[in-house]
């Protein structure tokens, strides 16, 4: 019989997940890190875990998102007092703006990639390539872009319909 693990510690591999992950997990990403399957305990202890760092910490929290998903983050209060001392971007902001209209427009062509964003588009494309947040496929002499599976993974997407109609483009 495989001996349990003490909530302690399925706690701590919570948080440890939480933290380490940088984006928001589900409960069964909790219950993958946790080593077990139960998701009415990974919900206890998660409702637990949020309480105890409500009363412990002050500009840190678990928030749980819309879509079922829990994010370990900085309260939102502080973001504009931190955002100097944050580590550089993933990606840098002018890739982060070509993959917003990929997103947005997807799937979208090169040729209309370079309209609206410029030369340095194709350097965009290769960064967002190598973070695997975009696909391409080829039509004719030209690529038609769209974001990946990591993408919405990464984002937290789970409906890219709903994205697009919280989007707006500048």
């Amino acid at each position: 019989m495989p001996q349990s693990l003490p909530d302690g510690e399925i706690s701590a591999r919570i948080e440890a997940a939480l933290y380490a992950a940088g984006r928001p997990l589900t409960i069964n990403d909790l219950m993958r890190a946790a080593g077990i399957n139960s998701k009415e305990k990974i919900v206890k202890l998660l409702n637990e875990l949020i309480k105890k760092t409500q009363s412990v910490l002050t500009a840190l929290e678990i928030a749980q998102l819309d879509d079922e998903k829990f994010v370990f983050q900085v309260k939102p209060v502080y973001m504009p007092l931190i955002r100097r001392f944050a580590q550089q971007p993933l990606i840098p902001v002018g890739a982060l703006k070509t993959l917003s209209f990929i997103a947005y427009e997807q799937p979208i062509t090169s040729r209309r990639l370079v309209q609206i964003r410029g030369s340095q588009v194709y350097t965009h494309l290769k960064e967002l390539r190598a973070h695997s947040f975009i696909e391409s496929e080829r039509l004719g002499r030209m690529k038609i872009y769209r974001t990946s599976r990591k993408f919405q993974e990464y984002f937290g997407i789970n409906d890219l319909n709903v994205l697009k109609s919280k989007m707006i483009v500048k």
